[in-house]
């Protein structure tokens, strides 16, 4: 599949995106541990459909130190034992704030208080923007076809 954009070569998308880029370097630089962010990233890929995604952050996982069992565990976290409550936490905030037209609800105050026990307000923004963030670059990938496959770890850092 050939991508239908190539975003840099036009220039308002091109403009537009070096702000979407500034906002995922700021959120790089947050005390969210690069772990949890990369967890969190691929969650919300998957949840999406978004293969481009995916594979970026199955790469950053692993250059992040993720093992690859915790990587392909993340789309079964609920079941697996490998992930801590902080990293529960995280994702289960992650999923509802991805999935808001499904729920009807957004997130519960249940889901944000158990993410509240783990982060701080700095890191629970930083997770919060995270998952905005990820959900904007899994549709735009995603309706334009990005290639997928390949992606070199610390490219958009």
């Amino acid at each position: 599949m050939s991508p239908r954009l190539d975003f840099f070569a036009i220039p308002t998308a091109g403009k537009t995106l070096k702000y979407g880029m500034a906002i995922g370097k700021s959120i790089m630089e947050s005390p969210l541990p690069a772990t949890t962010r990369e967890l969190v990233s691929l969650r919300v890929s998957q949840i999406n459909g978004c293969a481009a995604c995916i594979d970026m952050h199955v790469k950053e996982g692993e250059a992040a130190g993720e093992t690859a069992v915790r990587l392909h565990m993340v789309a079964a976290w609920r079941e697996a034992p490998m992930f801590t409550d902080a990293e529960r936490a995280a994702l289960e905030l992650a999923e509802e704030a991805t999935r808001v037209a499904d729920g009807a609800g957004g997130v519960s105050d249940e889901v944000w208080d158990n993410a509240a026990k783990h982060y701080d307000e700095e890191q629970l923004a930083a997770l919060v923007l995270l998952v905005c963030f990820m959900n904007m670059a899994n549709r735009l990938n995603v309706v334009t076809h990005q290639p997928v496959g390949g992606y070199e770890p610390g490219r958009f850092h």
